[in-house]
Formats: C-alpha cells, structure tokens, sequence
C-alpha cells in the first residue's frame, strides 16, 4: 500500500467514521507526479447526498503571496511545498488534485456542480519547518450549484481545513516516511471536502481526524 493510500484510508475514517456504511469506490483519480503514485479516491456514505458533474477551483491573484523565510509571513498564501514559482497555479493544482479524490465517489443524489473559491492557504516557511512547526491554515468558500439550473444549493460559505504542521526532528522524520508537505495537505482537503458534502446537516466535524493525528507534532 502506497504513502497516500494509507493516508486517504485514515481520512476517510476520520471523515465519516461512526455515522455510515462504506461502500466500495466506484471510480478513481490520479495524483500529480509530484505526489508519487497513483491514489484511490476516498469513499462516501452508501447514501450520497451529491453527484458531483463538475468542480471549479479559483485561487485570487488578489490574495498576497510572501516568499519570505519568516516564522510568519503576514500574508494569504505561503507555501513551500513546490519548487519556487506560479504559487496561484500551484495552490489551485493541490485543489484540483484534492477535491478530486475527495468526491470521486459522489456518483449519486442530487446533480450538482461545486465551486470553490481558495481564501487563504498558509504552509511553513523553511524557517517554521526545520524549527518550531505550526499550523497548515487552509480556507475556502463552498457553494454548491444545482447542475440543471444554475441555482444556489448550498454556500457560499466558508469551510476551515486547518491542521497541525510538524517541525524540526519530526517533519525530518515525516519526510523520510514519505509524509510531505503537499502529500499532506492534499490529503486533509480530500478529507474534509469528503466530510463536508457527505455529513448530514448540523452534524459538526470530528474535532480531530485520525489523519491530523497521524501527523501532529509532538506535544
């Protein structure tokens, strides 16, 4: 079993663990070579609220990008988990990659299309990273669009899939297991876009996923 079969197996438990019955993917996505090999998508309750037709990922180039090697960087997007470039491409492609394996499943229910508009996307510096550690702070609006009509279903409203970011000795140790940063975060937006429009309405989300427990730094 590969890095990231492991990981979506353990946040799909924290997604929707203790309130469905899992049933077998039906189709699947591939990640980005960067990720290493291909993953399985996560699956959904027997009883899926959405059939996702269609997803849209927008990243603002009005939200501000720091290159900075600060412990914090005041800014909306920080991330160091590719090579230096287009980090709005970059950002959107994680989205992209995430959403797809989160909902590959959502075959049933509901014709909709999701949209999703990125709002901040804060990863570690190297300074962070090889030190102190801190705390992958990920935001987005939600809406979701009935697929014949055009009209709002859901959202937009905002959805936080922030997690603990491990430093020094342990993020060494997570990479050497083959933990990155972009794996990671992959992972966690898969799980919580799974737990989001899988969840019945007013049920909070698990306050710590199993995946967040995997790997959080050391207390």
């Amino acid at each position: 079993m590969t890095i990231i079969r492991f990981l979506t197996s353990v946040a799909l438990v924290g997604a929707l663990g203790g309130c469905a019955t899992l049933e077998p993917v039906s189709r699947s996505t591939t990640e980005p070579a960067a990720l290493g090999a291909a993953s399985q998508p996560l699956a959904v309750a027997t009883a899926p609220r959405y059939a996702i037709m269609g997803i849209t990922v927008r990243v603002p180039e009005t939200l501000k990008v720091s290159e900075a090697n600060l412990y914090y960087p005041i800014a909306d997007i920080v991330w160091r988990g590719d090579a230096r470039g287009d980090r709005y491409a970059q950002v959107k492609s994680i989205f992209d990659t995430a959403l797809a394996q989160g909902t590959a499943a959502m075959t049933s229910g509901t014709p909709v299309q999701l949209e999703v508009e990125v709002t901040r996307f804060h990863g570690l510096t190297e300074k962070a990273r090889y030190s102190v550690g801190g705390t992958y702070a990920m935001k987005f609006l939600l809406t979701l669009r009935d697929a014949r009509t055009g009209a709002i279903i859901d959202g937009p409203r905002e959805v936080a899939a922030d997690m603990p970011a491990a430093g020094g000795e342990r993020a060494l140790a997570e990479e050497a297991r083959g933990l990155t940063p972009k794996l990671v975060v992959t992972a966690r937006l898969a799980e919580v876009i799974a737990a989001e429009l899988t969840r019945a309405p007013g049920q909070a989300e698990p306050k710590r996923s199993l995946l967040s427990a995997l790997v959080r730094p050391a207390d």
